[in-house]
């Protein structure tokens, strides 16, 4: 089996609509759903915000965890992330020299 680090993550858009997802390199799969690189459910619904997250050294134990939290009640997903960051801060915001959607506002300036 493969060893390293892995993540089950939960991305949130800025209406609350919620995605869990699994990864083997959570710095670069957030980047992924910032910028939209995958057509999906994420994508879609522009599920940008990285809101909650656990690390796991085995691969199977963070997809047994994807698993039972796809499996749970809303409710119950956002009173694990209340208890862990209640405002919903993006984790992520300060991993990137800049965020999508400001990148996007400086260049639709430029071309105006």
């Amino acid at each position: 089996m493969h060893e390293g680090l892995y993540y089950t993550y939960i991305m949130a858009s800025r209406s609350r609509t919620l995605y869990v997802g699994v990864t083997g390199n959570l710095y670069k799969r957030v980047f992924q759903h910032k910028w939209k690189e995958h057509d999906g459910f994420a994508a879609r619904y522009n599920c940008d915000r990285l809101v909650w997250f656990e690390r796991y050294q085995d691969v199977g134990l963070a997809i047994a965890r994807e698993t039972q939290l796809k499996g749970w009640r809303r409710s119950k997903k956002i009173a694990l992330i209340q208890s862990m960051n209640p405002a919903w801060v993006d984790l992520s915001r300060e991993w990137y020299e800049y965020e999508p959607a400001d990148y996007r506002r400086a260049l639709d300036r430029m071309n105006t």
